[in-house]
């Protein structure tokens, strides 16, 4: 990097993985076949792309530092990668994989995600309409304990549900801050996110309101923590009383007791008070 004089920068997020045993997980993570098309979020110097390009039949890298983007050009040369530069939050990535040739071939996304943009960056992911198989991703260890807590945790909340809504997800491997340069201040991990169709019939709006007001403040039982919604849904408290009573959740227990089943009923039955 020195030698192409660059510098890392922070207001970007940029942490390099050189473990190349780290690399090979990610990659074997995916599940990778020869007609698969690759999104990869932040390819730092390609060693994440290189390997993938060799199994996929193509790579598409976001990457938003100008600098960087023309040091992978110098040191990439194979036909089936295609560096774009721009902020992978702001792009469209349908528009950007068919103006590279995608047409509906199998799609996953792989990705050393920057840090101060993983949960936007997952939830665009899984938020799409673009036919992902998988997400594979490395995040700071705290944010995949999160998306992997069950109920009844201190980890358990919004995030957990929400990709929890969408996918599958399972743990890869944890990986020590150690093997980046520079060395962020925190320990990393890798995920997998399998996409999935919703198990809860409520409606996604609806049921991320109701989700959203009972983690707002943690400590308050679900009765206490849903009163926001009289004023915004026009109910009153006795309709939450009774769409607790029906759903059967007692009204003393905390949000974070709730598993993702319970406030997909939940929500049906507060909406039929509105």
């Amino acid at each position: 990097m020195k030698e192409r004089g660059f510098n890392t920068k922070k207001r970007f997020g940029q942490n390099f993985l050189i473990d190349q045993n780290i690399v090979n997980r990610i990659v074997n993570s995916a599940e990778l076949e020869k007609d698969d098309w690759v999104i990869e979020i932040g390819p730092g110097l390609g060693a994440l792309t290189t390997l993938m390009s060799e199994v996929a039949q193509c790579v598409v890298a976001m990457e938003i530092d100008t600098h960087l983007v023309s040091i992978l050009e110098e040191l990439i040369d194979q036909p089936n990668i295609n560096i774009v530069e721009g902020d992978a939050l702001a792009i469209d990535w349908e528009k950007c994989l068919t103006g590279h040739g995608w047409k509906d071939e199998p799609l996953k996304l792989v990705a050393n995600l920057p840090y101060y943009l993983t949960t936007p960056l997952i939830m665009k992911a899984l938020e799409s309409d673009l036919p992902f198989k998988s997400v594979v991703v490395m995040v700071q260890k705290e944010v995949a304990e999160r998306i992997l807590a069950k109920p009844n945790s201190k980890d358990f909340g919004v995030l957990s549900l929400a990709v929890q809504y969408y996918s599958e997800p399972s743990l890869v491997a944890n990986v020590p801050r150690t093997v980046f340069i520079p060395s962020p201040a925190v320990d990393s991990a890798v995920i997998k996110l399998k996409p999935i169709s919703p198990l809860v019939d409520a409606p996604r709006k609806e049921l991320f309101e109701v989700i959203r007001a009972s983690f707002q403040q943690r400590r308050k039982t679900i009765r206490n923590a849903l009163k926001p919604l009289i004023k915004s849904w026009g109910i009153s408290s006795e309709q939450i009383d009774d769409a607790l009573a029906r759903a059967k959740i007692e009204s003393n227990v905390r949000g974070e007791c709730l598993a993702l089943e319970d406030y997909g009923v939940l929500t049906k039955e507060l909406m039929r008070g509105v």
